[in-house]
């Protein structure tokens, strides 16, 4: 553990009268609940934490960091498998209180508040039959994830997040307040499709809605033997699939659900789950090839789609380590190396192993931002989540062997908000080497000093 910064008590005063918020630190109640965030294996103990409520609170933040020498981080969703959103003897800018969602359905836009997570987002917009493409479980920032691409289930019908993102109101290092669009501060709006937090604090996001009027989905649970017929049948499926189909193949050991033999709980079983932007008639035909392989579990059904945005939450506080391979193609072979790695997940732990389909408007999107994982067609994602700190070694050896296994056919590129700290090399990879020099260039001129660094981050190029 990082040595605690000293605070001037003066100057914590200055703080506690500055903001509508609250401001914790150790020792306060509440501090230690205020300081965990989703992964277990993030222990760190912030000198302040400044639960802002709103734009002039994160303002008066982030002066107070500059001005106390604080090193900063900002916490959205706190979903970060690498504790982006906490630091040890620093100050931790806390936006969940800012956590209004306001849909426009006449103009077919949502604002969002920096603090809102994909449960607000999607309560908000479901009266209305509206949606945007949001994370793939309801506990994760909006924030983050849209300013990071924002990969969901959605995203082959409507694109990722940052391709419906259509403004940001941002608190920049200085403490000032930008406006980024289209028109005002392009180049800026530019970096965050796919920049995330390199920038500044996202005090709101505005972004696009598109009508959403039936949202269903089948979930079949088949033997880990059968991995190779279910993962083969599924690529087929997904070639000639519309837009409107998503979904995943995942290895993991099946969870205590009411839908779920009671002798097949905890067991591991290879899982083919269809997303279908429409009503359930689809969904079954859809299926067709998957159920005639006979799973031991099927569960075909119309769904809101907010509820489904819910049903993969997984608990926090659990130990989790990730990682994720973008493949350029996924041949038999391929097939073969992903499902005998998903038959050897680590015993006793809820990981999961899951392969992505990829394509559709994600593909087609603006090739210009820094999104370059858009074209894989497939994507890998070692997931891997467990209880006992005995069982680091293995859980986190086991991704290494994942990413080690489908790197043959990886495209390089990788969506950062699938992975933890894996060097700079990782990172260019996630923006994209031609893209990284133009990204440097708008972190000089917001963040010159590099004060939002404790993120996938981009270093300010030189003056």
């Amino acid at each position: 553990m990082a040595p605690q910064t000293p605070v001037p008590d003066t100057a914590l005063a200055g703080l506690r009268e500055d903001l509508a918020g609250e401001v914790l630190v150790p020792g306060d109640p509440g501090y230690d609940e205020a300081r965990l965030v989703h992964n277990g294996m993030i222990d760190r103990r912030p000198a302040v934490i400044a639960q802002c409520a709103t734009q002039a609170d994160v303002s008066n933040a982030v002066l107070f960091g500059r001005e106390t020498g604080l090193p900063i981080a900002v916490r959205g969703g706190g979903h970060s498998v690498a504790g982006a959103s906490v630091v040890d003897g620093g100050l931790v800018i806390d936006l969940r209180r800012m956590h209004a969602v306001v849909a426009d359905p006449e103009h077919m836009t949502v604002r969002v508040e920096g603090g809102a997570t994909m449960g607000h987002l999607d309560r908000a917009t479901q009266p209305f039959h509206l949606a945007t493409t949001g994370g793939r479980v309801s506990t994760t920032g909006v924030a983050g994830f849209a300013l990071g691409g924002g990969s969901g289930w959605l995203e082959r019908k409507f694109g990722p997040a940052c391709d419906n993102l259509l403004a940001v109101e941002l608190i920049t290092a200085e403490g000032k307040h930008v406006v980024a669009n289209a028109e005002e501060n392009p180049e800026l709006f530019w970096a965050l499709h796919g920049g995330g937090g390199n920038f500044g604090v996202a005090t709101s996001l505005t972004l696009r809605l598109h009508e959403l009027p039936a949202m269903s989905f089948a979930l079949m649970f088949f033997p880990p033997a059968s991995g190779q017929a279910v993962t083969t049948a599924y690529r087929t499926l997904l070639e000639t699939a519309p837009d409107e189909v998503g979904g995943g193949v995942l290895y993991f050991p099946a969870p205590p659900e009411p839908f779920i033999p009671e002798h097949l709980v905890g067991q591991l079983v290879c899982g083919a789950l269809i997303t279908y932007a429409g009503p359930v008639a689809g969904t079954r035909e859809l299926a067709g090839p998957l159920s005639a392989l006979r799973p031991v579990v099927e569960l075909v059904q119309d769904i809101p789609y907010a509820d489904f945005q819910c049903m993969l939450d997984d608990p926090p506080g659990l130990r989790n380590y990730w990682s994720a391979e973008y493949l350029g193609s996924f041949p038999d072979e391929a097939v073969e190396v992903f499902c005998a790695r998903g038959e050897r997940i680590p015993a006793g732990t809820a990981t999961q192993h899951v392969l992505f389909p990829m394509g559709g408007a994600l593909a087609r999107g603006p090739l210009d931002y820094p999104v370059p994982w858009r074209t894989a067609p497939w994507a890998v994602h070692p997931f891997a989540t467990w209880e006992n700190p005995e069982d680091d070694g293995r859980a986190v050896q086991w991704v290494h062997d994942v990413r080690t296994d489908m790197r043959p056919w990886s495209t390089e590129a990788v969506y950062l908000n699938f992975i933890g700290t894996e060097g700079e090399q990782r990172v260019v990879a996630g923006f994209g080497a031609d893209h990284y020099p133009r990204l440097a260039a708008v972190k000089a001129a917001y963040d010159p000093d590099n004060v939002f660094r404790f993120n996938h981050n981009i270093v300010p190029a030189a003056a």
